[in-house]
C-alpha cells in the first residue's frame, strides 16, 4: 500500500464534515488521482446522498464486508461519470441505509480490527492514490484505529464553545495514543469573524496546525448536500477554501 489514507473526524456533528470530505475527495480526484471514500459512519451514513449515489445502487455495503458476506473489493463502486470527474477516478464505499443493518450495528457492533484491514486492501485492489475516510462523530474505537493508520487526521470544528471543548478531548486522546499527524479545520466561519485572527487563536490555543478555514455559506445550504459543491461553483469561496486545503494534502 503506497496511497495516502487521510481520515476527517469531529467530536460532534453538524460540522459539515461529510460535505468536506466529498469536495476534497473529487477536487484531489479532479487532478488526475486515484481516490476512494469511505463512509464509516455506520450508524447514520448520509455521504452517498452528495454523490448522488442513490440507496438502491448499492448491492453490497460495507456492513456486508464488515459480516463476512462479501469480498471488500465487492463494496467499492466507481462514481467518477456519477459526480462529473473528467481527470482521475472516484470511488465510494458506502455503509447500509437499511434499518435493519443500522440496528444490528448499533446492537452488536462489528471488528473494527476487520474494517482497518479492509481499507488497507481495497487502496490496493485499486491502486488508490488517496483514501478518504469519513468517520463518526465522537470517540470510539473504530475511529481511533482509523485515525492510527492515517497519513492525516483532520478534525472539524466550528467557532463554537461545545466544539472547542470536544475538540480538546479528541486531541488529547490522539496525543495519548501517539498519533502525531493531527490537523485542525475550521469550517462556517461567519462573515463577521476575521478568518486569520481565528486560525492564530485556534492554533495557539491547542499547539496544532489549522490546515484551512471555511466561512460559513448559506449558499452551501442551500444546496441541501444534494451535489459535489466544488464542482458546480469552481469560483465560490468555499470552493476555493477546499482547494487549498486539498493542494495542502497533496503537497504533504
Amino acid at each position: 500500500m503506497s496511497g495516502k489514507i487521510v481520515s476527517i473526524h469531529s467530536f460532534r456533528g453538524g460540522t459539515g464534515k461529510s460535505n468536506i470530505t466529498a469536495n476534497m475527495a473529487t477536487y484531489i480526484a479532479s487532478k488526475g488521482n486515484r481516490v476512494g471514500v469511505i463512509d464509516t459512519d455506520i450508524q447514520s451514513p448520509g455521504i452517498h446522498v452528495i454523490f448522488g449515489f442513490d440507496e438502491s445502487s448499492i448491492h453490497e455495503s460495507l456492513n456486508d464486508y464488515l459480516w463476512g458476506r462479501c469480498a471488500v473489493k465487492d463494496i467499492a463502486y466507481d462514481v467518477t461519470d456519477n459526480v462529473g470527474i473528467k481527470n482521475g477516478e472516484l470511488y465510494f464505499i458506502p455503509s447500509s441505509m437499511k434499518l435493519g443493518e443500522i440496528a444490528r450495528i448499533l446492537r452488536e457492533g462489528y471488528d473494527a480490527e476487520l474494517l482497518n484491514a479492509g481499507l488497507k486492501k481495497v487502496m490496493d485492489i485499486f491502486d488508490m492514490d488517496y483514501l478518504f475516510i469519513d468517520t463518526h462523530p465522537g470517540l470510539n474505537e473504530e475511529t481511533l484505529i482509523s485515525a492510527a493508520i492515517s497519513d492525516v487526521f483532520i478534525i472539524v470544528l466550528r467557532p463554537d464553545n461545545q466544539d472547542y471543548q470536544g475538540t480538546s478531548i479528541s486531541l488529547e486522546v490522539a496525543r495519548r495514543i501517539g498519533i502525531t499527524c493531527t490537523s485542525l479545520l475550521i469550517n462556517k466561519i461567519p462573515g463577521s469573524y476575521d478568518p486569520v485572527e481565528v486560525r492564530a487563536r485556534i492554533e495557539e490555543a491547542y499547539g496544532c496546525e489549522v490546515i484551512g478555514v471555511i466561512p460559513l455559506s448559506e449558499d452551501l445550504v442551500e444546496t441541501g448536500s444534494r451535489e459535489v459543491f466544488i464542482l458546480k461553483h469552481p469560483g465560490h469561496s468555499f470552493s476555493d477554501a477546499i482547494r487549498e486545503i486539498s493542494e495542502n494534502i497533496m503537497r504533504n
